[in-house]
């Protein structure tokens, strides 16, 4: 299942000119309505590369540390269920554990991530013609996964092995993965992860962004918080029961250490078939499909409520009349 590729020519679907129109909508709404004309209303300003970065990084971050305290509860359970192996009991206690340690990756990778996608995506969409603006989007995703990936991979080693019990604190568990496995132990998983991940941003930003397309066409309108919220949530649920065997894969390849059960991605995946079978690639399923349905909704409506609060800041202020 891939992500729906809305082929809107925004300009035709809607036109302004016409005397119909006019007498339909007033002088203050045509202005509005005018900003329908393109995909994007970013794109009726000249695009400043480093204003969208800075706004990316900050709204990616907020949004990022927001999500992942509210629901790291539910994650740690997920990755409980994944790490378990045929017949072991999962335990309930320390749900939080590590959660510090992975604020400290989690707000530079969410920065990171939403500072390359924006400015990416503004600029893909200027380029493209409208009817490929999904690829301007899948495009822009897959290059923020893969820069980000750098900070994200590190911070989920630790944070699993946390999440499974394997070290009592961040600065111990990134030292003794270091002392034990050299610093490549830091990025185990990683291609696993990029397999992952890589179609996960991709897919999950390309149906909420052309839902996003589709409704303020419908509408006539900018989307307001809890609409936001609600495309958000679709889009991650979706998206995360999609990937859902590819996150069993990379949580076995991160959590075994030393032992080394798995020798790669496909011996991976044929010893868990064959010693547990097909369902246990998809361990876990209800509570990432919950926490990613839940964590896209709260993310993109932070985002895109930081992102409208940063655009307003940067604003031209007007004169106070005498």
């Amino acid at each position: 299942m891939g992500p729906p590729a809305l082929a809107t020519d925004m300009r035709s679907s809607i036109v302004l000119s016409s005397d119909a129109n006019c007498a339909r909508f007033p002088d203050s709404e045509l202005k509005s309505l005018k900003s329908f004309a393109s995909i994007s209303m970013e794109d009726e300003k000249p695009f400043n590369f480093l204003r969208v970065l800075f706004e990316g990084f900050v709204a990616g971050g907020t949004a990022g540390v927001v999500v992942e305290t509210a629901l790291y509860p539910i994650d740690t359970i997920k990755t409980r269920l994944q790490a378990a192996h045929g017949g072991s009991k999962i335990h309930w206690k320390g749900l939080y554990s590590g959660l510090a340690g992975n604020l400290a990756g989690v707000l530079p990778a969410s920065a990171v991530f939403v500072g390359i996608y924006e400015p990416t995506k503004q600029k893909l969409l200027k380029v493209f013609p409208e009817n490929l603006s999904a690829v301007a989007h899948l495009t822009a995703g897959a290059l923020g996964g893969a820069v980000s990936s750098l900070i994200r991979v590190p911070t989920e080693v630790v944070k699993q092995r946390m999440q499974t019990g394997q070290f009592a604190s961040a600065p111990d568990a990134v030292r003794l993965i270091v002392t034990k496995e050299g610093f490549k132990g830091l990025y185990a998983g990683y291609k696993s992860f990029l397999l992952r991940d890589l179609p996960f941003d991709a897919i999950q930003f390309c149906i909420y962004e052309q839902l996003r397309i589709g409704y303020r066409i419908v509408a006539q309108r900018e989307l307001n918080d809890p609409e936001n919220a609600v495309i958000g949530a679709f889009a991650g649920a979706i998206t995360g029961a999609i990937t859902t065997p590819l996150d069993v894969m990379k949580t076995r390849l991160m959590v075994q250490g030393l032992a080394n059960q798995y020798n790669g991605l496909i011996d991976c995946v044929q010893t868990i078939v064959r010693e547990e079978g097909p369902a246990a690639l998809l361990k876990g399923i209800g509570p990432r499909v919950l926490w990613i349905g839940i964590g896209g909704s709260i993310f993109f409506s932070v985002l895109e409520r930081t992102k409208l609060l940063l655009a307003d800041r940067s604003k031209p202020k007007r004169p106070k009349e005498q």
